[in-house]
């Protein structure tokens, strides 16, 4: 367990930190530029994030099929989500790239920060297929229980893009595009570097790499349970942003850095839920019942306490996270009140996401779909109660009201996860999940 969570917490905290490094830099262009990138990186996330059953789905396809004996068919079912991967990258980036103003118009930002957030989404559509591709690689290596090379690219990644944003946004003077054409080409980079590493692994085991159009499509039919989640989960996000910008600039600047600390936090949490995919799946391919019940079991613990660990670091360092970000008094003291309610909903934020984890890796889709869909509907009353009430949060626009209004926002997402994890327990603590065998 922790040979697979120790690489992946590395590999998914260097994801987040993407983001971050572009909040830090663009912040310092100031409060439209910030407000801006939150609203873009609400679209671009969504874009892809969508689709992480390139890398979630084939997790658990690969472990079950190693679990079984067949590492080419392993390898064979990698390679189809690989080539999904490109055919969805393809799409994606003409439906943002076309559509990047009315997209970020959905979010009722002021002009000048729906400027800045289209400048954003039309350079950085370029960077999604290498997005896809970078998360199906991932999902195959991470069912074949290699978690360092997507470390190694990660890291890669990171450090060239920290290194390009700064040269182009202030070196160069290119503004907010020029965070999103470094984001661009450190994404590219990372997606080469892990196709040549699947492409040596299918050499090794002589599995051809051309497209079949027959399995590619059997891969994106047994991706829709997961492409429904995720949409579910996105929608909740997006509504959460969208509510943000209809409180004003400052509060959504503010929920921007938030929203990306929870990120980051949350890919640290889900590195347990990555080994909980691939020791699932591996599990039950092999039939192997009594460590599938195991290693949840110990999982969840160490999901529960890595949150515990995380939301007392987030009190402690929260006074010095906003300077880090922006230059403004108002956007400082509403990240600071936000970052409490983030802090103290950690615990059940790692119990969620290894539950998440251990079904996705048992291949449980189908229940996990109509799972988020009923979170989604419980959510949206009480995240609209918010909206209607954001007058009278904002108080006349003084700085209390700004961070009462981001406080209750985060109140109102951490309702949501509430509800989500009371359905995740009541599931896991069955047995209907555990289904053996190479395929589900």
């Amino acid at each position: 367990m922790l040979r697979l969570a120790v690489p992946a917490f590395l590999a998914l905290v260097a994801e987040p930190l993407f983001l971050l490094v572009d909040s830090a830099i663009v912040g310092r262009l100031g409060v439209e530029p910030l407000a801006g990138l939150g609203v873009a990186s609400a679209v671009l996330l969504t874009a892809a994030n969508v689709f992480v059953f390139l890398a979630y789905g084939t997790t658990s396809v690969v472990a079950r099929q190693l679990g079984a004996g067949s590492r080419a068919g392993a390898v064979g079912a990698g390679i189809d989500g690989t080539w999904l991967a490109v055919v969805l990258g393809a799409l994606t980036t003409a439906l943002v790239g076309f559509g990047a103003r009315p997209l970020a118009a959905l979010f009722g930002a002021s002009a000048d920060v729906a400027d800045q957030a289209v400048t954003y989404l039309r350079v950085s559509a370029l960077g999604l297929p290498a997005m896809l591709v970078v998360l199906a690689t991932t999902g195959v290596l991470r069912g074949l229980q290699d978690t360092r090379t997507p470390l190694v690219a990660a890291l890669g990644g990171f450090t060239a893009n920290a290194l390009l944003n700064v040269w182009f946004v202030h070196g160069l003077g290119w503004g907010i595009a020029g965070s999103a054409w470094g984001t661009v080409i450190a994404q590219n980079g990372m997606a080469v570097a892990l196709v040549v590493v699947l492409v040596r692994e299918a050499g090794r085991h002589r599995v051809p790499l051309r497209a079949h159009p027959g399995r590619v499509l059997a891969a994106a039919r047994g991706g829709v349970p997961l492409l429904v989640r995720t949409l579910a989960l996105r929608a909740v996000l997006v509504l959460t942003t969208w509510v943000a910008a209809g409180l004003g600039d400052v509060p959504l600047a503010s929920y921007q850095v938030t929203a990306t600390i929870w990120s980051f936090l949350t890919f640290a949490l889900d590195a347990l839920a990555i080994a909980a995919q691939a020791i699932t799946g591996r599990a039950l391919g092999a039939g192997d019942l009594a460590t599938t019940r195991a290693a949840t079991r110990l999982m969840v613990r160490w999901g529960v306490l890595g949150g515990v660990v995380l939301g007392l670091v987030v009190l402690v360092a929260r006074p010095w996270v906003g300077p880090l970000f922006t230059p403004d008094a108002g956007v400082q003291a509403a990240i600071a009140a936000g970052l409490v309610v983030v802090a103290l909903g950690q615990p059940l934020s790692g119990f969620v996401f290894v539950v998440d984890g251990v079904l996705i890796g048992a291949g449980d889709g189908r229940w996990l779909a109509g799972a988020m869909l009923a979170t989604l509907l419980a959510y949206l009353p009480v995240v609209l109660g918010v909206h209607l009430a954001g007058d009278w949060l904002l108080q006349g626009g003084s700085a209390r009201g700004t961070s009462d209004a981001v406080t209750w926002l985060w109140v109102a997402f951490t309702v949501f996860m509430a509800v989500r994890g009371t359905l995740m327990w009541m599931r896991v603590r069955t047995d209907r999940w555990m289904v053996v065998g190479a395929t589900r």
